[in-house]
């Protein structure tokens, strides 16, 4: 058994004695309340249990996911009129589902890039930072450019290389749109980091509407084109970017808009997996004070129902 405070041992004390005190002053020793403030004091104790024997599940990947966050992963084009960045979330989940037991990392990058994740085994940060990932607000959008996480993939990729016995996997998701005037650069300085992996293509040829937050009223309005048609701007896959970047880092390219076109390659991946199942005897705990809580609820509910039959 192990407790954990949630305030203050002598200022629950403070607290528990004068609600005792205008119990027995006021309200004639009412027992029923009296337990209702111990169920309290019960509570802030926090009793947790000793779980022991918990299994943990790890393998040999360590997998890089880099995530375009420009303002035209925004376009309203897949499925419909469904955002990209919505597509690249579920399918960023199922991916480390899939691979529940590597070691994870995520760069985001749109005009420049940045480590979001360091390579953990927390499944839970990366799900959550894949959760919240928003493009680029338009105030500091200078541009989608695909060179931006050149040399930080390939720093990440080597220092990873550095643990043996382990494979890198790359999943490297955008739609290929430069807008910066700028040319691609070559990824093939990376590709001896690289063991497998994708290149996942994001958008139509049709391409769709960006929506942004205007810089004033903070309501939700369309990207619009000042160079041309003066129009709402229109995002569009560049599907050969895509295919170079991935004949460079000597990976599969793999169009997104049909979900299932990543199954093939997660059972690839799979295949070469090194599974390390342990068991072992960590000290860990399960938090219990949710029981005397649910007790004072019910005990809550049952003095405010006496309350208004009293009144009435």
């Amino acid at each position: 058994m192990h407790i954990s405070f949630i305030i203050p041992l002598w200022l629950m004390i403070i607290i528990s004695g004068f609600l005792i005190f205008f119990v027995i002053k006021f309200n004639q020793k009412n027992k029923f309340q009296l337990l209702l403030i111990a169920l309290l004091f019960l509570i802030n104790i926090r009793f947790h249990v000793l779980a022991t024997n918990t299994l943990t599940v790890t393998n040999n990947l360590d997998v890089l996911f880099v995530i375009d966050n420009s303002q035209s992963m925004n376009a309203m084009d897949y499925n419909g009129e469904n955002p990209r960045l919505s597509a690249v979330k579920n399918d960023c989940k199922k991916i480390i589902n899939e691979l529940t037991g590597a070691r994870f990392s995520l760069i985001t990058f749109n005009n420049r890039a940045k480590i979001v994740v360091p390579f953990t085994r927390d499944e839970d940060i990366l799900l959550e930072s894949i959760d919240i990932l928003n493009v680029i607000e338009k105030f500091y959008a200078q541009g989608s450019s695909l060179n931006s996480p050149i040399e930080l993939m390939q720093k990440t990729l080597e220092d990873a290389s550095k643990k043996e016995n382990r494979l890198r996997i790359v999943f490297y998701i955008s739609d290929g749109e430069i807008t910066d005037k700028t040319y691609l650069a070559s990824y093939k300085k990376i590709k001896d980091y690289v063991n497998d992996g994708a290149v996942l293509g994001y958008g139509t040829p049709k391409g769709g509407y960006m929506k942004t937050k205007d810089d004033y009223s903070g309501n939700e309005t369309y990207v619009m084109d000042y160079s041309g048609s003066y129009g709402k701007a229109i995002s569009k896959i560049d599907e050969n970017n895509l295919k170079t970047i991935a004949k460079d880092l000597n990976i599969d390219y793999l169009n997104m808009n049909n979900p299932k076109n990543i199954e093939a390659k997660l059972k690839k991946i799979k295949n070469n997996i090194f599974v390390n199942s342990t068991e072992n005897n960590q000290k860990t705990f399960n938090d219990i004070y949710f029981i005397f809580a649910c007790f004072l609820l019910i005990g809550l509910m049952f003095e405010f129902y006496n309350l208004r039959r009293n009144k009435n």
